[in-house]
């Protein structure tokens, strides 16, 4: 018998599965929505423009997906319950959550606003947290489930300046990680961290307008090159959340050339 093509197996791998992705309309959430449907999964598009998320559901519907949007700012009240309730409600329950969205902003630790710091910590944990917690009984209804939330290597970055807040807030986020892969996996709840590193607007706006740095920036990535959203995060992120990777939870796995320093 024939070996079955790669392309075949991943359009496979999670039929049936319902994902919510926050921060969809552009950069890794675009490239992660896009690798879970491609994998079978139905997709929720979340983010504040709806043009966007749009865009990306026409991606997905054109190469045979299911998609569907909701224009929304997680920080609102009431915002993560109506999330979880729109992907109940269109498609029937939540297997996967992936907490992209982000607020928090590189900046000197002098120069952060306090309203600004404020925001950022509520885009990051609190809100990952309240869409932790609300999709749990959901996907323990359906036997299980995958929590994704994106982190930052900027952590572990040689050269710490500008980059306080921004990885304060992420790994208050990747330790809410680690606790709920503990707490949850008798639920048959798995819990991961993904620290990516890919193209996106606003580092392709950089790299075009400093050309000099960015090629000092790409000549230290071990691969040689800057992710591609689809093809570096959004498919191995979909392989994460199959059963083929039942065994992984509560990791930080870097999807970044080999260019972080995790200890």
């Amino acid at each position: 018998m024939a070996a079955a093509e790669p392309g075949a197996a991943r359009e496979n791998r999670l039929a049936g599965k319902v994902a919510i992705v926050t921060g969809g309309g552009q950069g890794v959430g675009r490239g992660i929505a896009l690798g879970l449907a491609e994998s079978g999964a139905s997709v929720l598009l979340v983010g504040r423009k709806l043009r966007k998320l749009e865009k990306v559901a026409e991606e997905i519907h054109a190469a045979g997906g299911t998609a569907d949007t909701l224009s929304a700012d997680i920080i609102t009240d009431g915002a993560p319950e109506t999330i979880i309730a729109t992907a109940v409600e269109r498609f029937g329950g939540v297997d996967i959550l992936i907490n992209n969205a982000n607020m928090a902003m590189p900046l000197p630790l002098s120069d952060y606003p306090d309203d600004d710091f404020r925001k950022a910590f509520e885009g990051g944990p609190r809100v990952s947290l309240s869409l932790m917690k609300l999709a749990r009984p959901e996907m323990a209804k359906r036997g299980g489930g995958t929590i994704i939330n994106l982190v930052t290597a900027a952590a572990v970055r040689w050269d710490a300046a500008n980059y306080g807040v921004y990885s304060a807030v992420k790994e208050a986020v990747r330790a809410l990680t680690r606790a709920a892969a503990y707490e949850w996996a008798a639920e048959g709840i798995r819990a991961l961290n993904v620290a990516p590193h890919a193209h996106s607007p606003g580092l392709d706006w950089w790299m075009e307008n400093n050309p000099e740095e960015a090629e000092e920036f790409v000549a230290s990535i071990p691969a040689g090159r800057v992710g591609d959203p689809l093809e570096d995060i959004g498919r191995p992120v979909a392989w994460l959340c199959s059963s083929e990777a039942s065994y992984l939870s509560g990791a930080t796995i870097p999807l970044d050339g080999g260019q972080s320093r995790w200890g």
